[in-house]
């Protein structure tokens, strides 16, 4: 997987930070955090955006009502009635849950906005990176690297090939080569790692037989993360 792309080196210093990076990912990005000053800057970005949210509130004891609740359980004979706190009290406690909930919604957010499931890093003949690829629940996003030129008269097509199957085309790379490609529900199903994908040159506007008809100019592995 290339880690240099910024993109997806925010995106895993966030996960990291927030807390959702599964265990063998966070394994391994504690190896890369060993070795690379910048992305432990990038982490610590997102660690402080984080600790900011709650770091002016003061330590709080805990409530009264919380211990009448206890008391409650053990001698339920005895009706226990909590004392009415006052209102700078019920405020401080207003303060600390919206801090949590903001928490909350920047975790879902960033799920929203990420919610990437896989990725693949599509390399040319000599094995330089030039196309990265991340997978949605319904989408591909495509960012190039070092794309060679085309000409108006040809497309790029991207393609997916399954393990002994035909290769099955995904739609074409935008002609800048950063965009968005739109997955159906067959494509969807398609796209499990390990899988590769490869891109063909075209005519324009997509082979014509439904199958890669010019030179394989790029291909990778489909991989989670």
């Amino acid at each position: 997987m290339n880690y240099q792309t910024t993109a997806l080196r925010r995106a895993l210093a966030a996960d990291y930070a927030i807390g959702l990076m599964p265990a063998t990912a966070r394994r391994r990005f504690d190896a890369l955090l060993l070795e690379d000053a910048a992305l432990r800057v990038e982490l610590g970005h997102w660690q402080n955006a984080l600790a900011s949210l709650t770091g002016t509130l003061p330590e709080q004891p805990v409530p009264e009502h919380v211990w009448a609740g206890i008391q409650a359980r053990i001698n339920p004979q005895v009706l226990h009635m909590p004392a009415k706190k006052p209102l700078w009290k019920n405020i401080r406690v207003l303060a600390a849950a919206c801090a949590v909930v903001v928490a909350l919604l920047v975790g879902v957010l960033y799920q929203r906005d990420i919610g990437m499931e896989h990725n693949a890093t599509l390399v040319n003949a000599g094995q330089q990176p030039a196309l990265h690829v991340r997978t949605f629940s319904d989408h591909l996003q495509v960012e190039p690297l070092a794309l060679a030129a085309v000409e108006s008269t040809y497309d790029l097509e991207l393609w997916a090939i399954p393990a002994g199957g035909k290769p099955i085309s995904l739609g074409l790379i935008p002609a800048a080569g950063k965009g968005r490609l739109p997955l159906n529900k067959a494509q969807q199903a398609l796209l499990v790692a390990p899988l590769t994908l490869a891109v063909s040159l075209e005519p324009h506007g997509g082979s014509p037989t439904g199958q890669p008809t010019g030179p394989v100019l790029y291909q990778g592995k489909l991989a989670s993360l």
